[in-house]
């Protein structure tokens, strides 16, 4: 399977661009790239992504620009599935989400986070129908809630969450990465 064979590498058709499984020796690249723009992603983050990869809870992905599936080009981003997702709509629905998303400001806006969202749906649609994503409701994500509803993304009913609580009517909510619209996609037509 697509999620479970760490040696698979997918080019993508540009051929510049290559998606791959995460590695340990990425976990240093990515927390420094990330570091660089000001982001405190730690490696020890990564270090667990591999961890629950391993034990089959995740998918994590990175893309790699150059490297022609060698691992020797430049990381550009990274993207993760849970199959069993924090957020309890998605679990409770048996809804794999595709988590922490994250391409390097030098390299939006050229088809790396449209890369890694064509592959972590195929890795989905191996077990699912369905796949769910979370996205900020602040500025900084408006790319990204756009390319989400232009891939067919909808929200999943449930309103805005602010962490684990549903934002309700009148409360007041800061305005942060904690505060969240779910929305999922149908990868198949075959109703499941």
């Amino acid at each position: 399977m697509i999620g479970e064979s760490p040696a698979s590498h997918t080019p993508h058709p540009d051929p510049g661009l290559t998606i791959r499984p995460m590695t340990v020796s990425d976990a240093s690249v990515l927390s420094a790239a990330f570091a660089a723009i000001g982001w405190n992603k730690p490696p020890e983050l990564y270090l667990a992504y591999l961890e629950e990869c391993a034990a089959g809870e995740r998918v994590a992905l990175v893309a790699e620009t150059g490297g022609q599936l060698s691992g020797s080009g430049t990381v550009a981003g990274y993207g993760t599935v849970v199959w069993q997702s924090p957020y309890r709509h998605f679990r409770e629905a048996g809804v794999p989400e595709i988590k922490d998303l994250n391409v390097l400001p030098a390299f939006r806006r050229r088809g790396v986070a449209t890369a890694l969202m064509d592959r972590l749906e195929a890795v989905i649609a191996e077990r699912s129908g369905v796949a769910g994503i979370g996205v900020g409701l602040y500025t900084e994500y408006g790319p990204a809630q756009r390319m989400y509803v232009l891939r067919g993304y909808v929200p999943d009913g449930h309103g805005a969450f602010c962490g684990d609580e549903p934002a309700a009517a009148g409360e007041r909510v800061r305005v942060d990465d904690s505060l969240v619209l779910f929305m999922t996609r149908r990868l198949t037509d075959d109703g499941e």
